[in-house]
């Protein structure tokens, strides 16, 4: 198992609870979203997808597969943004050792999967399991309001290096901790994902 497989598990202080799993996984969609090219609203096209626009994805999983095609189109776009989040980490000379936003060990990424699943198999809607991401999701494209929404979580404290942006100083010991430093510091906004992350060495 590799360094970052087994950072998040040394540093929490205890096993994420289900409702830190879920802010995570809100805050992974939330981010995968506005990261989108966008058609119909231009969003911040961090990744060349067009999946939750009406039009996009989002219309054709949704008459394809009726009963969780909204669940569909939901993964289909935190799949795009992982892939970025990880092809930018394997830029870096020691991307073993960052932890990022859709990279933040085995157990937690495990377990976030398998909420995801989940919720998908379950008869609740998204709105429904993760209201706080689908009321950004939902709502028309608004910049300022997702730059309101990362600012929330506190004011980005991180130095740009060739890997992204490094959150400065130890890792949080909870999940809620990590997320909220990794959100904030996408503040300011850059024409390219900007990569935040702590790195554990």
């Amino acid at each position: 198992m590799s360094e970052a497989n087994t950072a998040t598990t040394s540093v929490l202080s205890s096993a994420p609870l289900t409702s830190e799993i879920d802010s995570l996984l809100t805050a992974q969609l939330i981010v995968a979203w506005a990261g989108e090219r966008g058609q119909d609203e231009r969003r911040l096209g961090w990744w060349r997808t067009d999946l939750l626009s009406a039009d996009g994805g989002r219309d054709l999983l949704g008459s394809l597969l009726s009963r969780t095609g909204e669940w569909a189109v939901l993964q289909a776009v935190r799949e795009a943004a992982r892939r970025i989040d990880e092809a930018s980490r394997q830029e870096a000379h020691d991307s073993d050792t960052l932890l990022s936003l859709f990279a933040l060990g085995f157990q937690v990424e495990e377990r976030t999967d398998e909420r995801l699943q989940d919720f998908k198999r379950s008869e609740k809607s998204p709105a429904e399991a993760l209201p706080v991401a689908m009321e950004l999701i939902n709502g028309k494209w608004d910049q300022q309001a997702f730059v309101d929404w990362c600012e929330d979580h506190g004011a980005g404290n991180y130095t740009t290096t060739t890997a992204g942006r490094r959150i400065k100083g130890d890792v949080p010991s909870s999940l809620d901790r990590i997320v909220a430093g990794l959100i904030s510091a996408l503040v300011p906004i850059s024409d390219e994902y900007p990569l935040p992350h702590y790195s554990i060495r």
